[in-house]
């Protein structure tokens, strides 16, 4: 089978964003997320059939709740063309005609107003990184030969919600321009407007913003991001794809009075943390990075799931809500406590820090223990539902469930040397027996494909018999990655939650093409990924992955965007934590390529850098602290290379 869905609206720029050039007659609309501590933007843009502007601001301010305080109680507004100011140049009103938008952690639309179109407005759009408000600046640029009179109207709309509807009472919702009025501006010369977007408790006195300054602080986040955790391959779209994914699953990190807590976002999921989404997604991946506030939402997240361990082994919920006063377990056990153990120990070991490990330990082992205590007849962890929370069935016992523990089991075991907790032989042997119980359970052909039913009884494909592949067990990997690619299962969105069915997740399909990759299915995988990459960041939804689709109609949740990011690490350079200063790495160098690299990871307490290269028949792998080579290695193809920093 061919991938498909390779058909693109944007290209790549030079300055490392994307842009897509807007043509007249060739009507089109998106919507992209863009988060900070206190706000989250979710912009709809986009042009006529005449080429002219499509904005909608929906802004959600997660810190600002609503009645009642569950998960969804995050205040958000519209702001539309009522509260949007009148441009006027030379005297009359302005229409906006696109030439382009552009991405990068940023939204900047390029348009032409005046009569002779000689001045160039550009707009740049994001949230504040510490304030609840967002921020558009309007830059006019005389692009003619004569001076131009521009003036930004003074507008100014304010909304005092009712109080009865507020957690803390009465909000304040407003959108104003700063400095607003007419200005004259020489050929070649430019000025600026902003427009801000805000919200307060009617308590609080309304703040004066430095929009400047705000896109400062925004470009140098990013520029944060940008700057660790490099991917270096001989493909642009792949390494741009990674650049934005950083960016997208780092920004989604909100200052709640419980703490920092990462959140997918959405429009509706704030101030909360889920045991798939936080702990099994994207706190694994956050060492990697290194960015500070990312790691402290995952230290943060650990705690709040700890809070709730107990002596009767009764389930920790599956999410923690209301700015960590609250908590949501609407689908009984999830298959929690695998997620979150999985995700602890693998974070632990990542992150490099001793005291941080010794702090998750109790969790990490009260989780093992109810799984333990979960087991049914034949060894697998029953649950009441799986991550799906019953969208599509998953019986009394999931594979993705036993899958995640056994792989919890790998990672405790190497914890436990590490701290010398003496546990390290007894997690060995229980992984041992639960890589037996999931192959004597699950392990079938299904629709004559030698790989995983899902659950006793199922009998056609599903999306997450990539987890074994994940985690190591590549007893089935032909048959499961043959499933996987088979028209049954891969659609041009990737895979479909179950076959025959249009729905899909883009959770299963970057589970799917890491664990592909990390059997050793190199060049299968690649042509997918190279697919998928392309109809995500250059195609009609841009630029980041997506929660799922129809539900959600394609949303930009942020641990997507780490998902993305693992398909490369733990994928692609197979790099797998067995201690606090070790990993060992399974490198996967795809034909055609001579070289590969991650540079300036973040973890196990270190900065270096992983190139993989090609010598005749063999990989070299040097791993790099400051240029200086640590360790080389010559290996064969699909060979571990095990690596211990000082």
């Amino acid at each position: 089978m061919v991938a498909t869905g390779t058909e693109t609206r944007w290209a790549l720029d030079a300055d490392g964003g994307i842009t897509w050039t807007a043509k007249a007659a060739a009507a089109h609309q998106d919507q992209i997320e863009m988060s900070g501590r206190k706000v989250s933007l979710i912009a709809t843009y986009g042009v006529d059939q005449d080429a002219h502007l499509i904005l909608r601001r929906q802004v959600v301010f997660p810190l600002l709740r609503t009645v009642p305080n569950d998960t969804h109680a995050s205040l958000s507004y519209v702001f539309g063309e009522d509260a949007m100011p009148r441009i006027l140049v030379d005297g009359r009103a302005a229409v906006e005609t696109v030439r382009s938008f552009s991405h990068k952690g940023m939204m900047t639309v390029r348009s032409v107003v005046g009569r002779k179109q000689d001045v160039l407005l550009t707009r740049t759009l994001f949230p504040s990184t510490t304030r609840e408000c967002v921020v558009e600046r309007l830059t006019f640029t005389n692009t003619g030969a004569a001076a131009q009179r521009v003036e930004v109207e003074r507008t100014e709309k304010v909304v005092h919600t009712n109080a009865r509807n507020g957690f803390y009472g009465e909000y304040v919702l407003a959108a104003r321009v700063d400095d607003a009025g007419e200005r004259m501006i020489a050929p070649g010369g430019n000025t600026t407007f902003s427009l801000i977007f805000s919200g307060r408790k009617a308590s609080e006195e309304d703040a004066v913003v430095d929009s400047g300054a705000e896109e400062t602080a925004r470009r140098t986040l990013v520029d944060g991001y940008l700057s660790k955790l490099i991917l270096e391959t001989p493909e642009p779209v792949l390494n741009r794809a990674f650049a934005f994914a950083k960016i997208r699953t780092a920004e989604s990190v909100y200052e709640t009075k419980g703490g920092l807590m990462h959140g997918p976002g959405g429009g509706s999921y704030y101030a909360a943390i889920w045991a798939n989404d936080q702990a099994e997604y994207a706190n694994p991946f956050f060492p990697f990075l290194g960015d500070a506030t990312a790691n402290a939402s995952a230290v943060n997240a650990w705690r709040l799931f700890a809070k709730y361990m107990n002596a009767e082994y009764k389930p920790i919920p599956s999410s923690i809500i209301a700015e960590g006063t609250s908590y949501w377990n609407g689908a009984g056990d999830r298959g929690d406590m695998a997620m979150i153990a999985y995700g602890a120990a693998r974070f632990a070991l990542t992150y490099g820090d001793r005291q941080t490990a010794n702090e998750l330990w109790p969790l990490i082992e009260w989780c093992l223990e109810y799984c333990e205590r979960k087991k049914n007849g034949a060894g697998v962890i029953a649950s009441d539902s799986d991550e799906l929370e019953g969208r599509f069935p998953a019986g009394k016992a999931n594979l993705n469930t036993s899958a995640l523990y056994y792989d919890a089991l790998q990672s405790a075991g190497f914890l436990a040397k590490e701290l010398g907790k003496g546990d390290a032989e007894k997690y060995g042997r229980r992984a041992k027996e639960m890589r037996g119980a999931i192959e004597k359970y699950f392990g079938a052909e299904v629709e004559g494909f030698a790989t995983y039913r899902y659950y006793d009884g199922n009998t056609v494909l599903r999306a997450w018999i990539s987890t074994p592949l994940t985690v190591g067990i590549f007893d089935r990997a032909h048959g499961t990655v043959e499933a996987l690619f088979s028209p049954r299962l891969w659609t041009a969105d990737g895979l479909a939650t179950q076959a025959g069915e249009k729905t899909f997740w883009d959770r299963a399909t970057l589970y799917g093409l890491r664990g592909a990759l990390a059997a050793g299915e190199t060049q299968r995988a690649m042509t997918f990924l190279r697919a998928y990459s392309t109809r995500r960041l250059l195609g009609e939804h841009v630029p980041y992955a997506v929660e799922a689709w129809p539900e959600g109609n394609q949303r930009h949740l942020a641990a997507e965007s780490a998902l993305y990011c693992r398909v490369y690490t733990e994928g692609l350079f197979g790099m797998r934590p067995t201690g606090l200063r070790s990993f060992d790495m399974t490198p996967r160098l795809p034909e055609g390529w001579d070289t590969m690299a991650l540079r300036k990871v973040q973890a196990f307490g270190h900065s270096f850098d992983v190139e993989v290269s090609r010598t005749g028949d063999k990989v070299r792998v040097d791993v790099k602290e400051e240029g200086r080579v640590v360790v080389t290695r010559e290996v064969a193809a699909g060979e571990k290379v095990s690596v211990r920093l000082s």
